[in-house]
C-alpha cells in the first residue's frame, strides 16, 4: 500500500513481523512506513489521525469498533475476514469469522456504511483421504488443539472430499 499512499502504519502483536515488515520497507526504500508493536483489538490508533484503516484475517467487533472512533468522516475500513464457512469440513466455526448479516450490523453500529460486504470462496475437491490431508499441511497442530482436526479426518473417512477456504471482504466508509 505505501506506493499508493502519502503515509502507512503497520501494527502487529508479533515482533518478528514487524522486524520483517521494516526490513522488506528498507529494502523496498520505502520512507513513508512506520510500523509499531500493539494490538490492533487493544490499542488506540486514533493517535495516529488515519485515513484509511486495514485489517487482513484478523477482524473483530473491536477493529471495527476502534476503526470507526479513529477515522474521520469520509475514512475508510478495508478488511479481509474469515468468512462462517472457512473449513467448514471440521464442523467448528472461528470465533472470528462473520457472515454478511453480522459484518454489515457490526460496520453500522461503528458509523461505517457498507459499499462492498461479499464472499470470496474456494472450494478444493479431493480424490481421496490422502490428497484431503496434504491440502490442511500446516493446520494440523493448530486445529488439534481445538479438535477440529479429528472432526477434519472423521468428515474425510465418512466420504467428505473438500476443503473450504471462505473470506468477507469489506469496504465501509465512516459516516
Amino acid at each position: 500500500m505505501a506506493p499508493l499512499a502519502s503515509h502507512v502504519i503497520g501494527i502487529d502483536r508479533d515482533a518478528a513481523a514487524i522486524a520483517e515488515a521494516e526490513r522488506r520497507a528498507r529494502a523496498a526504500r520505502l520512507s513513508n512506513v512506520e510500523f509499531h508493536v500493539g494490538d490492533a483489538e487493544r490499542d488506540d490508533y486514533g493517535r495516529w489521525e488515519p485515513t484509511l484503516v486495514t485489517a487482513h484475517l484478523c477482524a473483530a467487533d473491536s477493529i471495527v469498533e476502534r476503526a470507526g472512533r479513529a477515522l474521520a468522516s469520509g475514512g475508510v475500513l478495508g478488511m479481509v475476514a474469515f468468512h462462517v464457512d472457512q473449513w467448514c469440513e471440521t464442523g467448528k466455526v472461528s470465533r472470528f469469522a462473520y457472515d454478511e448479516a453480522r459484518m454489515e450490523t457490526v460496520l453500522r453500529a461503528a458509523a461505517f456504511k457498507p459499499e462492498v460486504i461479499e464472499v470470496e470462496r474456494e472450494v478444493k475437491h479431493f480424490g481421496s483421504v490422502e490428497e484431503g490431508l496434504a491440502s490442511a499441511v500446516g493446520l494440523e497442530d493448530r486445529w488439534k488443539t481445538d479438535g477440529r482436526w479429528y472432526r477434519y479426518i472423521a468428515f474425510l473417512e465418512g466420504g467428505g472430499r473438500t476443503l473450504t477456504r471462505s473470506h468477507v471482504i469489506v469496504k465501509a466508509r465512516r459516516k
